[in-house]
């Protein structure tokens, strides 16, 4: 989204969140574990992202940046409020019983859900490569993020590939939701620390690099778990934030910008 639209999606860490309740409820009305519906919850909220380009983003489209940045400022406001409504307050997780099974690698004790989560999130990143680097979708995308107004001129449908590159980008916070839920704790006011997490592994990896936003999001979580290791576990996201500052300090393209897509 940022890549393509110029958007920076305020709103990104509460569709985190909305695939985190998605994931667990699609356990208790169907009694089919998570992990195996995250393609369901990656297309419900995709599909719900779409009214909300259609009808707040799409108008906004000529009047800058900041307009379509503080329209998802109002649409994250919205979905937490939505969700403590909903859902109350309350901090809910995915139980599963194979989620705290322990892993031993090496001097290093770990859940199984890590491992999950961390080869899901692997397959994803690379498949979200494939579509951007092979399809004729990504072609189009990638002529967008140069160039919108040149694309448009050579027959590219500009605002059909924002609207699907908003859904594609929901859809992936869908799933890291699913899979946050069934690995950690989460309430209606979570998505914000998730969303700062995600604006400094961008930043890390390069704007618009998608192997990147791979490489920037192991990074950024081996520096935060240093951190909470030599510093106390209530400083990791102060040592990701320091390292998000720094980086846009001295390398704001990132580490990797000259291989964007």
């Amino acid at each position: 989204m940022l890549g393509v639209m110029r958007l920076v999606n305020l709103a990104h860490g509460d569709f985190l969140v909305v695939g985190a309740y998605a994931g667990l409820f699609f356990l208790q009305f169907t009694g089919i574990d998570p992990l195996l519906g995250v393609p369901a919850v990656a297309v419900l909220v995709g599909l719900l992202a779409l009214p909300v380009y259609r009808l707040l983003l799409a108008p906004l489209a000529d009047r800058g940046a900041e307009a379509q940045m503080m329209t998802m400022f109002a649409v994250s406001i919205i979905l937490e409020n939505a969700f403590v409504l909903a859902f109350s307050a309350d901090t809910r997780s995915i139980a599963r019983n194979y989620a705290t099974v322990p892993l031993t690698l090496g001097p290093v004790t770990f859940p199984l859900i890590y491992l999950i989560g961390f080869v899901i999130s692997v397959s994803l990143i690379l498949a979200v490569h494939w579509l951007v680097s092979v399809t004729a979708f990504g072609r189009d995308l990638r002529a967008s993020a140069v160039d919108a107004e040149a694309a448009s001129t050579l027959g590219v449908d500009v605002k059909r590939v924002q609207m699907l590159t908003f859904a594609l980008g929901a859809a992936c916070a869908g799933v890291g939701g699913t899979l946050i839920g069934a690995a950690f704790q989460f309430s209606p006011s979570s998505g914000g620390a998730y969303l700062l997490n995600s604006l400094a592994v961008v930043v890390l990896g390069g704007l618009g690099s998608v192997i990147g936003t791979l490489v920037g999001g192991i990074a950024l979580g081996a520096l935060q778990s240093i951190g909470g290791l030599t510093l106390g576990d209530g400083y990791r996201d102060l040592v990701g934030m320091a390292v998000f500052l720094l980086v846009l300090a001295f390398r704001p393209d990132g580490f990797l910008a000259r291989g964007r897509t």
